[in-house]
């Protein structure tokens, strides 16, 4: 996965319809990418927690929001959409997986004049907080039906991406969870992860693609905000980087290959602190904060001297090193051919040579007055190289023929044939 620029994030999706389903977390994914779409920066925290808004960045609220009186009821709705020459986003506010409200939105989308090409939905804490005891049973049933009401609605070539509900903390504030049922943050986090799970496996029976934000950002506790729902602006556009990359990959879209990402979000430096996240803009039209840049790395102090260690003794100088002896070499045999030696000149008589006179146990003739006496010399055979010794294992012949086993299947041509031991007709007595 890379880090897309606004200019190639609108060439993944140009003349594209997307719809973004969800709860307050969902919205900050839609703002992120409508940001992502015009310019290279991130959200500020005023715009995270902009609810309701008339506008943001050039985008319109279409109905609910502050056109109504806000509250944080089941049913508070907000719709947003972003609308340019070659890209269209929608936002529409859940507070339930499945419910009448959500109905008539697939209705709407499947009369409208443009089918959406990504439909990237979630709907948890909403489901499991507000609805009673029984919330997870009846957060299964309506997954169901939503994933069948999708199936139905919307065209084959709609890519629909469901997304995990991210980790929450231990103790929540946020306005999801009312003051009357903070005895249930304790056990949140647990049902969530459980209702990741069903959702998950609903979700591909069937067929739909599931990013599991709950594994990318189970380390990334560090960029999670004080009241332990929301996520800060570097964990958003890191959100909206898989997203994409998603996206790209289902589509068959070939990615650059720049500053690879690993497969879960790191979690920030223990040094900071989650005030820096809240310091307003530096200026009053500044509505987005730059990308940080790399900043320098700290100057190192050099170490201080070392104290000095005492002198070292002299080495021994180095004896030269001389090579091993070589073996002397055998002197070269003289060989006469046994045509140019007769009874004259031959200094072997014939009736004296034989197929090994080295081994022979009679004495050599001496022979003086010969001209190559002072050469001859009977030395061993030269030493051979040092090769171990040939292992032969011996065979041994008993006699026997070779044993085949017989299975229950032979040739036909190779069938035993019974042996039948006739008796005689007439047996004689046997010997006493």
């Amino acid at each position: 996965m890379v880090h897309l620029r606004a200019s190639e994030v609108r060439q993944l999706l140009h003349n594209k319809f997307v719809v973004v389903l969800g709860d307050s977390v969902q919205r900050a994914v839609y703002k992120d990418l409508v940001l992502l779409l015009q310019k290279d920066c991130l959200l500020t925290t005023s715009q995270l927690k902009a609810k309701g808004e008339e506008s943001f960045e050039q985008d319109e609220l279409v109905s609910g929001g502050q056109q109504l009186p806000l509250h944080n009821g089941t049913h508070y709705r907000e719709v947003r959409q972003f609308c340019s020459e070659h890209h269209l986003v929608r936002f529409y506010f859940l507070t339930r997986v499945y419910s009448d409200y959500l109905r008539e939105v697939l209705e709407q989308l499947q009369a409208g004049e443009h089918a959406p090409d990504l439909v990237i939905v979630n709907s948890c804490l909403w489901d499991l907080s507000r609805y009673g005891p029984s919330s997870l049973a009846s957060y299964l049933q309506n997954l169901e039906r939503l994933f069948a009401h999708l199936d139905q609605a919307l065209p084959a070539s709609c890519l629909v991406v469901w997304n995990t509900a991210m980790p929450v903390a231990e103790h929540i504030t946020a306005g999801v969870l009312p003051p009357k049922h903070q005895a249930w943050s304790a056990s949140l986090r647990a049902r969530v992860l459980e209702a990741n799970f069903y959702s998950a496996s609903a979700a591909g029976r069937r067929r739909f693609d599931v990013l599991d934000l709950h594994f990318h950002f189970r380390h990334a506790h560090q960029s999670r905000q004080l009241d332990g729902v929301h996520w800060n602006q570097r964990a958003h556009r890191r959100l909206t980087q898989l997203l994409l990359a998603h996206v790209a990959d289902a589509w068959g879209v070939d990615l650059p290959r720049r500053d690879p990402v690993g497969r879960w979000v790191p979690a920030a430096p223990a040094g900071a602190a989650q005030g820096a996240e809240r310091r307003p803009p530096a200026g009053p039209r500044s509505r987005a904060s730059a990308l940080p840049q790399p900043s320098a790395p700290p100057a190192r102090r050099p170490l201080l001297p070392l104290p000095p260690s005492p002198p070292r003794p002299p080495w021994p100088p180095l004896e030269p090193c001389h090579p091993p002896p070589r073996p002397p070499a055998a002197p070269p045999l003289l060989v006469i051919p046994q045509e140019a030696c007769s009874a004259v000149d031959c200094p072997f008589p014939p009736g004296q040579l034989s197929p090994g006179p080295f081994h022979s146990d009679a004495p050599l003739p001496t022979q003086s007055g010969l001209p190559w006496e002072g050469d001859f010399i009977f030395d061993p055979r030269p030493p051979l190289a040092p090769f171990p010794p040939p292992c032969y294992r011996p065979v041994v012949h008993r006699g026997y023929p070779r044993f085949h086993p017989r299975g229950p299947y032979a040739e036909w041509r190779q069938r035993p044939r019974p042996f039948k031991r006739k008796s005689q007709a007439h047996p004689g007595p046997r010997p006493q």
